[in-house]
């Protein structure tokens, strides 16, 4: 058995320690907005939140989230409001076909929690997704509009 936190819930699966974590979320627990996309760890579409780290499932062993906390897509959304980043996707229309945006929005959200006010090299540096509809401007102004947002509620709150 292999136990940790998904989506702040606590579960349980049994099964085999190698079993890549993308298949135990996809076809064990239903959460199928993690995406397969090329199974060896290169086009991020399968990006999920360890411990708040990004990192590539398709090729996580199962045993290595063992205790740890797991966010996948379904788990950025809180008391029925949508993640900054997911309200920017669709306020810049930002998918094309979309397969690969759920992994693109959670490196977009662990970014964005390291470096708030990221700069154009800073993209380019940590976000390594691989977009086959050529969305990267769309994706590069949500973050940037992400950012100023969070910049101007910082601000407020320092008023306050």
């Amino acid at each position: 058995m292999i136990k940790f936190t998904l989506n702040d819930r606590r579960r349980q699966v049994d099964v085999e320690p190698e079993m890549p974590l993308l298949w135990v979320l996809r076809d064990m627990l239903n959460m199928t907005g993690t995406k397969y996309g090329c199974g060896i760890a290169q086009c991020g579409a399968c990006t999920v939140h360890v411990d708040g780290e990004p990192m590539r499932s398709c090729v996580l062993p199962a045993s290595a989230v063992a205790g740890k906390r797991v966010t996948t897509i379904e788990g950025l959304s809180r008391n029925g409001r949508m993640h900054p980043v997911q309200k920017a996707w669709i306020d810049l229309q930002v998918p094309q076909c979309g397969y690969c945006q759920s992994g693109q929005i959670m490196s977009v959200v662990a970014l964005l929690e390291k470096t708030p006010k990221p700069t154009d090299e800073d993209i380019d540096q940590v976000l390594t997704n691989i977009c086959r509809c050529g969305t990267y401007a769309r994706i590069r102004q949500a973050i940037h509009t992400v950012a100023k947002q969070n910049g101007r509620s910082r601000a407020k709150s320092a008023k306050a």
